[in-house]
């Protein structure tokens, strides 16, 4: 059974504000862009209820911002579209946050990520059926298939591939049990988006080589 899509499980206290200063949202703006082209970031009628997927964020004083919940479909978002997360503790499954509007339903899997390593600065999650479907081909570490997204236990999971230094050499992972979920990390935004975006450039090449192999022509190609 496919997962409804967006649902916040997190115990959240939010508070409305002014949006945040535009400066430290210019590292984000154009991956944020670039993503949503590339269809890894979005709202489509097709998919996951017609309910918008994928968010973004970076690393921000004690906190971190990030996208707000269901603003995947809107192509280029702006400081409206941001909440600041204050305060994140996946193990009483709590964030503290404002802004105006709610963070993302992935915000405690990004705080997560975010406590794994203080060098860590960017957090990237999409929903890409080529990676997702193409993760053991591409030597992807992942969080187990009964391991909900959003979620505490999913907050383990991510701790414990990070510890078995399954993320050392890659630092992109799939999320086994939330469908076409994949995340990358990085030192700064442009690491972050060049892993996920080297890890879609092959597995896109895998199902051209399979198209090629069997004939068909797959959706999509005209990105190589």
């Amino acid at each position: 059974m496919t997962e409804r899509e967006g649902v916040i499980k997190y115990r959240l206290d939010y508070t409305e504000t002014e949006p945040c200063l535009p400066e430290p949202l210019e590292a984000i703006q154009q991956w944020r862009l670039t993503l949503f082209q590339l269809e890894l970031i979005g709202q489509n009628p097709g998919r996951y209820g017609g309910l918008g997927y994928g968010n973004i964020s970076i690393r921000y004083g004690d906190g971190f911002i990030i996208s707000g919940t269901q603003t995947g479909g809107v192509e280029q978002l702006s400081p409206e579209h941001y909440a600041l997360v204050e305060y994140c503790n996946p193990l009483t499954n709590h964030i503290i946050a404002k802004g105006p509007v709610k963070p993302s339903s992935e915000a405690l899997t990004h705080g997560t990520v975010y406590a794994l390593d203080d060098t860590i600065q960017a957090v990237i999650h999409v929903h890409s059926p080529e990676i997702w479907l193409n993760r053991a081909r591409l030597q992807m570490a992942e969080t187990p298939a009964d391991v909900p997204y959003g979620t505490p236990e999913m907050a383990q999971a991510v701790k414990n591939i990070w510890r078995q230094g399954l993320l050392s050499l890659n630092t992109v992972f799939a999320m086994a049990g939330h469908e076409d979920g994949v995340v990358s990390f990085g030192r700064d935004m442009n690491e972050a988006g060049m892993a996920m975006l080297n890890t879609f450039q092959w597995a896109r090449t895998f199902e051209l080589n399979d198209a090629i192999e069997t004939g068909e022509h797959p959706a999509g190609s005209q990105y190589f």
